[in-house]
């Protein structure tokens, strides 16, 4: 049998968030939702996380604000995963993420943190362009905090989560594929646009332009997850496809 660990899920109510505790469930481990005091009256929120509670999963309360809640939380797990969204907003999802390393590393006890990546590999990207860099940059702060803490970690590349890409046909804002018409970036003309969406756009020109996603070897110290999951059954572009049709 397969050994089961105590694992706490670090924004459990978000996109990704919501299908590792799933997923934790799902394998048997005994899992922590972190209920975070901030969510405040969001109605959807705490419907959520008393809906993990009647799956199985424990719901520990704890705030950002409050350094030794996040300690208290953190003594009571061996695994943690943070899957805090950063959605582009500079400097808010890095500093929550260094406040869970500043706790884990006063807990003590924690074999595994896996903070939150899920993309693009920012260890490849330092050449990529601003504004969009700012991603990898932030990224890097909070790798770097782990390693110095001394913290036992995984990096989790997913490379953007091919899926959300082909829906759309890689068209920015859209996950169903358009059945009239493409677009086509890049005709000459500078548009205005807002922060977020030129971090946006700079990520799609490297991913969809450069390749970066695709355009080196793994490498020693990395794994490429088919290999470590054999028993997976994994989705090809064109099965994906299909149900489109």
């Amino acid at each position: 049998m397969a050994m089961k660990s105590k694992v706490l899920i670090v924004g459990g109510t978000g996109y990704l968030g919501k299908r590792l505790v799933k997923a934790s469930l799902a394998q048997g481990h005994e899992t922590f939702v972190l209920h975070r005091e901030e969510i405040g009256v969001d109605i959807e929120k705490v419907q959520m996380l008393l809906s993990f509670k009647q799956q199985g999963a424990h719901l520990v309360i704890g705030s950002f604000n409050d350094h030794q809640s996040l300690v208290k939380v953190v003594k009571l797990v061996d695994v943690v995963i943070c899957a805090i969204s950063g959605v582009h907003i500079r400097s808010h999802q890095i500093l929550l993420q260094l406040k869970l390393v500043d706790a884990i590393k006063e807990a003590g006890n924690v074999k595994r943190f896996l903070p939150s990546e899920f993309g693009t590999d920012p260890a490849r990207m330092e050449n990529a362009m601003e504004p969009g860099r700012v991603t990898f940059d932030d990224k890097m702060v909070v790798r770097r905090a782990t390693e110095e803490a001394g913290i036992p970690f995984t990096y989790i590349s997913a490379n953007c989560f091919a899926g959300y890409f082909l829906g759309g046909l890689c068209q920015p804002g859209f996950i169903l594929p358009s059945r009239e018409q493409v677009r086509l970036l890049g005709d000459g003309n500078q548009k205005e646009q807002d922060y977020a969406e030129q971090v946006g756009l700079t990520h799609y020109y490297h991913v969809c332009y450069e390749g970066c996603l695709a355009n080196f070897e793994i490498g020693d110290g990395a794994e490429e997850a088919t290999k470590l999951y054999p028993e997976v059954k994994y989705t090809t572009v064109e099965e994906y496809m299909t149900r489109y049709l």
